[in-house]
């Protein structure tokens, strides 16, 4: 058969340089990753046969063989399961198949450490590539079930594969290490040692459901050498017939056992390999259903958000079993979208074993699965809150923006959505507050909570909507992400109290400190009722309304949107989805004690040709825009109607 040779992808090329010169402490998790892709291997190609019964492939002994052979320094990883197509290992070992490829790399680069580079590493699903941390040449050999012909692929990592059709690969996939010389000094071990072997799959892969066998003349070897002479169990018999394989792992499912019965380290393990993550969860968390239907769920937080969070094509994290049987992976019925980062196994005993995901779409069962998982999460979530702050912050900092998009998805669980939800806010610099926090810290004549909507902190703590709020020591809860800008409209109140906008409507923070009698008050709207009249009819285009404000005490003027308008990052977000959204105009709101609207209206009173001060009033709503961040609609004309202001001062 033909070899042809190929380049890899940039991105895979890169990333096997940072492997092959990796400077990890520990190299050891190389073999986790191949096992973990074997046992992956194993699990589709029963999946197809259960879903296929004409499926040409033999599943009577699914397995995993370790083989090691000191003489040529290699170390075999065989599987005989679903194995690959030729065009599939081109796509699936020569590149790195993901749109967060180039996003990887670049956080892969700024990774301060080894542990975090790994932790990037196995989200990104390129376990493969850790062979050539310990190996300088890497083979593969694959049939695909089904198929007659193979596929051998064989690199160096220096840029280059080569791909090969050949007749005689068996089912499933083999992986050949050629394996670097023992360095101990650079933690790279001898690999070709049984004991080293058995060591690595018992610390990282016990729990794995395939057998895990060693074979070959070196573990028949190693084994009768260990017993001290000939027919101990591993070595040989009198009759010098080779000794059966060796089964290195106890494949019991961890979520089966008593929690008290399995380690920290044997759970954080099984989160590895089912989330593809080289960091430890930040928290375990285990149900077990008992009653009319049955099942056993074991779930992991992720300490570190995926990559591909908010991608539509993002991998849901939960495992469906039944009856220790794999059924599917990714499976999202389980879960809500906005729990999709939570890793996990579920092991069900009354399903079928070929349930579709449309059919599970429709089960009761996994509806009301659905409905428990999801209160058992959000109750752990509260747990940590209360009993590990610094893990909630952690948790609440990587996730905390696709949790609050249950707060409008699922008004079944709001009020337990709300009790786990913080927020940023004037009182805390670097901390979070509950929204019941600052309910309990509210002074007792104030009825609303306020927040404030923006994209980001620096630019909502200065805007001009916070003046009045920020001088009277009234605290601002500060929302960044933009799924904020939709929940507070549906959530609408908490514990009675009216979420409301710092920039939406009227706001009447006088009416428990002003000090000017009513009269007074009445004849200052009366010396600007001109004013805002006429400016209403020079700005007609693009507000509503002009009046004078309560929220202002440093700048001349700011814009707001009536209690029931969408803001404009809201109109914005609705467009950038293809949604028609009819431009909504404003209402601006003057200052009457600053010295420039003092002045304008003044001079609106004196004089009878009001040319000048219709650009000064253009200039007036423009500075308004600006100073909550938009852009002016006429960017030219704004700068000329400044500078000739500028001028003037002169």
């Amino acid at each position: 058969m033909s070899t042809e040779t190929f380049e890899f992808q940039v991105e895979a090329r890169q990333l096997l340089q940072l492997m092959i010169h990796s400077v990890y402490s520990n190299k050891d998790v190389f073999l986790r990753e191949l096992v973990s892709n074997a046992s992956d291997a194993l699990d589709k190609l029963r999946l197809a046969k259960l879903r296929d019964d004409a499926l040409d492939a033999d599943v009577s002994d699914l397995h995993i063989e370790l083989e090691i052979d000191r003489d040529t320094r290699t170390l075999t990883v065989r599987d005989n399961g679903i194995g690959m197509s030729y065009d599939e290992v081109g796509e699936l070992i020569g590149t790195i198949a993901n749109s967060g490829t180039a996003q990887f790399l670049k956080e892969l680069k700024e990774a301060q450490d080894a542990a975090g580079a790994e932790g990037l590493i196995g989200q990104f699903g390129v376990g493969f590539y850790s062979g050539f941390m310990v190996a300088d040449e890497v083979t593969l050999v694959t049939r695909k079930a089904g198929e007659k012909q193979g596929t051998r692929w064989v690199s160096r990592g220096e840029g280059t594969y080569t791909l090969e059709r050949v007749d005689d690969a068996p089912q499933g996939t083999s992986v050949v290490l050629h394996l670097k010389p023992a360095d101990p000094d650079n933690q790279l071990h001898d690999y070709t040692s049984v004991w080293k072997i058995k060591e690595i799959v018992k610390r990282y892969s016990d729990f794995i459901t395939w057998p895990i066998r060693l074979v070959g003349e070196q573990a028949a070897k190693d084994g009768k050498d260990a017993k001290g002479g000939e027919g101990g169990e591993g070595g040989e018999g009198d009759d010098g017939e080779a000794a059966a394989p060796e089964t290195l792992n106890s494949m019991k499912a961890l979520w089966a056992r008593p929690r008290d019965e399995v380690s920290e380290d044997e759970y954080h393990e099984l989160y590895k390999h089912i989330g593809h993550d080289w960091r430890e969860p930040l928290e375990t968390v285990q149900l077990h259903a008992e009653g009319t239907f049955e099942y056993q769920a074991l779930l992991f937080l992720p300490s570190h958000a995926p990559h591909d969070l908010y991608q539509q094509n993002m991998r849901h994290g939960l495992q469906l079993y039944v009856k220790r049987v794999f059924i599917m992976d990714d499976c999202e019925a389980l879960l809500p979208a906005y729990l999709r980062f939570v890793k996990g196994v579920v092991d069900a005993q009354d399903l079928s074993l070929n349930v579709s995901r449309e059919i599970l779409q429709q089960d009761r069962h996994i509806r009301m699965m659905q409905r428990r998982l999801t209160k058992k999460v959000l109750s752990s979530v509260k747990s940590m809150a209360a009993d590990a702050p610094e893990k909630y912050a952690t948790f609440w900092r990587e996730f905390g923006a696709v949790v609050k998009e249950g707060l409008v998805t699922d008004p079944d669980n709001r009020d337990a959505l709300l009790a786990v939800a913080s927020f940023a806010s004037t009182r805390e610099d670097d901390g979070t507050v509950t929204l019941a926090q600052y309910v309990e810290r509210m002074p007792e004549d104030q009825d609303d909570i306020y927040y404030v909507t923006g994209e980001s902190r620096e630019a909502i703590v200065n805007s001009p909507h916070m003046e009045a709020f920020r001088e009277r020591g009234i605290e601002v809860l500060l929302l960044t992400d933009p799924v904020d800008e939709v929940w507070v409209d549906a959530v609408g109140e908490f514990q009675g109290k009216r979420l409301r906008s710092v920039a939406k409507g009227e706001i009447d923070l006088d009416a428990r400190e002003d000090d000017r009698s009513e009269d007074d008050q009445k004849q200052q709207a009366e010396a600007y009722a001109g004013l805002l009249g006429w400016m209403r009819e020079r700005l007609d285009d693009d507000v509503k309304e002009v009046r004078l404000s309560t929220r202002l005490t440093r700048s001349p003027a700011c814009l707001v949107a009536d209690a029931d308008d969408l803001t404009p990052a809201l109109e914005n977000m609705y467009r950038a989805m293809g949604q028609e959204v009819p431009r909504s105009k404003r209402v601006l709101e003057l200052n009457p004690d600053h010295a420039l609207v003092k002045g304008l209206n003044e001079a609106y009173g004196e004089r009878e040709d009001r040319a000048e001060l219709a650009d000064t009033a253009e200039l007036l709503y423009t500075l308004a825009v600006v100073a909550e961040g938009g852009r002016p609609k006429d960017p030219s004309r704004f700068v000329q109607l400044t500078a000739d202001r500028l001028e003037r001062t002169l």
